[in-house]
């Protein structure tokens, strides 16, 4: 959910739907910049006379600000957090399962997450977990497998670094980093981590990047920061040298997911879109264009076996949660501390 959506990629679509005629309706899906392959796209609408309008965004909070606007979508596509806020403040409808009946070919690891413990309100679109992304080259892999999350306050690569510009994950790391939970209110320990990350702001000099970090790393510019799975394995097909890594003392585990806007005026079409979404084959090309793990059991599998395209890439299929993994929960007193205290840290000298 990292990538804006370039004017190309919404030309090429416009491009592709010239000439088809929908006589069964819309469906409008808001989700984040460059999510989705337009091939998909153009194969859905051809296959069902439904006309996919695309709205994108950049953030979490910046979508949920415009629903609380009075914007309705049919779909939208957040990631697990903001799915429990919009389930507690009641912003979106429950699931109908039979409507959807490709679920039954979903990888079970992303199903019954604690955010929607039933998937009564959520459907997998993408999974992943927050890595460290490194160029073995120049980064000691025992290093990384050694120090963890650590490894960034390494001064043996000072000046090698970007910290990602985001407040939750860069809170996330410091607090896995000490023996914390990433979802903790505890204020000495949120105290402590904003301490973690103000060593790495004095000591490490890091570059504070959000994308740019995804080609920078690819093309060597920095050698190593923190990295979202999906991202880290596009990296590692533009560059055979980076290598990524899950800290065992715990990460952010995240599943994006589809859910229906409790006003969507399209909901039998937002149903069939999101049951052929995660079919196999939808599954093969939109994960392959996106770069993040699909949800489709057998599709992950073909993808990352011999001769797929993500084969021998391990960010492509991150490792197994283990009992310090978590998935972020909704906490706005604790977003707003942090997001204060990262302001700190940024501009740290």
């Amino acid at each position: 959910m990292k990538k804006l959506l370039s004017l190309l990629f919404v030309l090429v679509m416009l491009a592709g739907c010239s000439g088809q005629k929908y006589d069964a309706g819309e469906v409008q899906i808001f989700l984040p910049g460059e999510y989705i392959s337009d091939e998909v796209i153009r194969d859905f609408e051809k296959e069902t006379n439904i006309k996919v309008s695309i709205t994108t965004f950049d953030s979490n909070e910046s979508m949920y600000t415009k629903l609380l606007g009075g914007t309705v979508y049919d779909i939208i596509i957040p990631s697990d957090y903001m799915i429990e806020r919009l389930i507690s403040e009641k912003m979106i409808q429950k699931i109908d399962k039979s409507k959807i009946p490709n679920m039954d070919q979903l990888y079970p690891q992303v199903l019954n997450m604690d955010f929607d413990p039933n998937n009564d309100y959520s459907v997998p679109y993408f999974w992943g977990n927050v890595g460290i992304c490194y160029d073995s080259t120049l980064i000691d892999p025992n290093d990384v497998e050694s120090q963890g999350w650590d490894v960034l306050r390494n001064t043996k690569y000072k000046g090698m670094i970007y910290m990602y510009d985001s407040i939750r994950d860069s809170f996330m790391m410091a607090e896995k980093a000490l023996g914390y939970s990433m979802n903790t209110d505890n204020p000495d320990e949120l105290n402590a981590s904003y301490e973690w990350l103000i060593d790495i702001a004095k000591n490490m000099d890091p570059a504070y990047v959000t994308d740019e970090a995804i080609d920078g790393l690819a093309n060597g510019e920095k050698a190593m920061g923190m990295m979202y799975s999906g991202d880290a394995a596009y990296i590692n097909v533009e560059n055979e040298n980076m290598a990524y890594w899950a800290p065992a003392e715990g990460t952010n585990y995240f599943v994006d997911a589809m859910v229906i806007h409790k006003d969507a005026k399209n909901v039998e079409n937002a149903y069939k879109f999101m049951n052929y979404i995660i079919d196999y084959d939808p599954q093969m090309e939109n994960s392959v264009f996106v770069g993040y793990s699909s949800v489709n059991a057998q599709a992950l599998k073909d993808l990352s076996s011999a001769g797929g395209e993500f084969e021998g890439i391990d960010a492509y299929i991150p490792r197994d949660m283990n009992a310090n993994d978590e998935v972020f929960h909704n906490n706005e007193e604790v977003l707003k501390t942090i997001s204060e205290l990262w302001v700190k840290v940024k501009n740290t000298k």
